[in-house]
C-alpha cells in the first residue's frame, strides 16, 4: 500500500521516467539486467498475474482490432469462429496470419471444413500440435 499522497506520488513518477527513460522492447541494463518499460526488471520483478492479464487483454484487442480492420470477413463470423482466428493471430502475429491464403479464402466462401483442414495442414500446425487442432475444430465445427 502506497503511503505517499497522490501529488508525491506523481512527482516521483515524472521523476523516474525522467530518470529511467521509457523502452518499449526488453533491453539489457547497465548491470546486464533484463529490463522493460520504466526500469522494470524483469529478472527479479517480473508481472504479476493482474500485469499479465492487464497485457493479455490489451494484445486480444489488438489482435481483434487488426482481424476487423484487415479482414472484412471477420465481422460476419460467429463468436467461436472469432475467438479461433483471435487466438491464432495472438499466436503467429497478424502478417504472418494473413499469409494463411487458402485458408482465408475458405472462410470467405464459408467452407469451415475446408478452412479447418487448412489450418491442420500448415507448418503451424506441426508447431503447435495440439493448439492447432482446437482452434481447427472449433473453425470446423462453431463450436467451443
Amino acid at each position: 500500500m502506497l503511503r505517499i499522497p497522490p501529488e508525491i506520488r506523481n512527482k516521483l513518477k515524472t521523476q523516474l521516467m525522467d530518470e529511467e527513460g521509457y523502452r518499449q522492447f526488453v533491453y539489457a541494463d547497465t548491470q546486464g539486467v533484463l529490463t522493460v518499460g520504466i526500469g522494470r526488471n524483469l529478472v527479479t520483478t517480473g508481472l504479476t498475474v493482474g500485469e499479465a492479464m492487464y497485457l493479455l487483454d490489451n494484445d486480444i484487442v489488438r489482435c481483434e482490432n487488426d482481424l476487423w480492420r484487415l479482414c472484412p470477413f471477420y465481422r460476419d463470423l460467429d463468436n467461436a469462429r472469432k475467438l479461433a482466428l483471435i487466438d491464432m493471430t495472438f499466436n503467429v502475429g497478424i502478417q504472418s496470419f494473413l499469409g494463411f491464403k487458402a485458408m482465408i479464402a475458405a472462410i470467405q466462401a464459408k467452407d469451415y471444413h475446408r478452412a479447418a483442414e487448412e489450418m491442420r495442414s500448415s507448418l503451424w500446425a506441426k508447431e503447435v500440435g495440439k493448439r492447432a487442432e482446437h482452434l481447427a475444430m472449433i473453425m470446423e465445427t462453431g463450436n467451443l
